[in-house]
């Protein structure tokens, strides 16, 4: 029986023994593993952020009413481009009852003085044709007259233009008829006929008639978080795609950042503003949702490769890559990194154009590169 263990022990040994040199010779006839490469190319790499916003006009200005009633007539409408002076709306003034009131009193007193006057002129001419009183108290008795009627008469405009906002002799002064105070384009008349509008004064901002702004001075104005505006600064040049217009960008320059931040959403955003510059013949309707892309760096065809070809020293963190030296051996080169943009990096010094550079994790096995 101890004969028949120890032959059942030397087989399984000698099963062990060349199972294990069959699989140290499979091993050996696996093809080695062959990494990739590639080439360091020219490109232009841009380095930015982006800024959500709109496209605005730079100054737009609202129309209001100086003085309070219905609108009777609108004479514009938008998008239309008018000048300054020139006609908008007209208001039909709904007169206050006690406004109405008081000055017919005073209509009534005026009167009242006037043929009081007119009397004690009347009187003191007499005497004066007669040389009974100089020529200094009829002189006054005649400018007491000349006022009265003076008084009475603006009175009377005065009631006029309470009842209808207007009287004769004011012409182009008139209060009903509203004017443009600036040459562009109408953007909104937010009021119809028949709607009430109040007047703008030191206590209340007033209705907006018409909305009018030069459609040539466009800006795009938007939000930029907190984490980004310090990398940016006034004058910096901007890329502004907007979404309603398709393939085509326009040129602009970063001309405001907010020194104050506003919390929304729970992040801080700074408000930018920037001018366009190549708008050209390009119809830009106001409102219109934008992106910025603001340029912080520029590289213009520059040699480049792609930043997962780049791999960092793990004691001195200086940057390198393994550059192809005969059939499957590569060799280190340091190399000096410039402007980024996330995908590709500038190489400043290290790798030329002709050199083959090593792809990471991404080797194959001899004979499979065709499959």
């Amino acid at each position: 029986m101890k004969k028949g263990i120890t032959i059942t022990i030397l087989v399984f040994i000698a099963l062990a023994f060349f199972g294990a040199l069959y699989y140290l010779y499979a091993k050996n006839q696996e093809p080695p593993i062959v990494f990739e490469t590639e080439k360091a190319e020219t490109k232009t790499i841009v380095k930015n952020t982006i800024a959500t916003g709109n496209i605005v006009p730079d100054e737009e200005v609202l129309i209001k009413p100086n003085i309070s009633g219905i609108i009777e007539a609108v004479y514009i409408k938008a998008g239309q481009n008018i000048k300054a002076g020139d006609l908008i709306a007209k208001i039909k003034v709904v007169a206050s009852v006690s406004n109405v009131s008081n000055t017919q009193n005073q209509v009534q007193s005026a009167k009242i003085e006037l043929d009081n006057q007119e009397k004690l002129y009347k009187r003191q001419k007499t005497l004066f044709d007669k040389g009974v009183i100089s020529a200094n108290d009829f002189d006054a008795a005649q400018l007491a007259y000349n006022s009265a009627k003076q008084n009475y008469s603006a009175s009377r405009r005065t009631l006029d233009i309470v009842k209808t906002g207007t009287t004769s002799g004011l012409g182009s002064y008139a209060n009903t008829l509203i004017r443009s105070t600036v040459t562009g384009m109408v953007l909104d008349v937010p009021v119809k006929v028949g709607n009430q509008v109040i007047e703008s004064n030191n206590f209340n901002e007033g209705t907006t008639i018409a909305s009018v702004a030069d459609i040539g001075r466009m800006i795009f104005v938007g939000k930029i978080d907190e984490s980004e505006v310090g990398k940016i600064k006034e004058k910096l040049p901007i890329e502004i795609t907007v979404g309603a217009i398709e393939n085509k960008k326009f040129d602009a320059v970063l001309q405001y950042i907010a020194p104050k931040g506003v919390k929304e959403n729970g992040a801080v955003q700074f408000e930018i503003k920037a001018s366009l510059e190549n708008k050209q013949d390009t119809f830009i309707r106001a409102g219109l949702s934008a992106n910025a892309s603001i340029i912080l760096e520029k590289a213009d065809k520059v040699l480049a490769i792609k930043e997962g070809l780049v791999q960092f020293d793990k004691k001195t963190q200086k940057p390198y890559v393994e550059i192809q030296n005969g059939s499957n051996a590569f060799v280190r080169k340091d190399v000096v990194l410039g402007v980024s943009d996330g995908i590709y990096v500038q190489i400043i010094s290290g790798v030329t154009s002709k050199d083959k550079i090593k792809i990471w994790n991404q080797g194959v096995k001899e004979g499979d590169t065709d499959k």
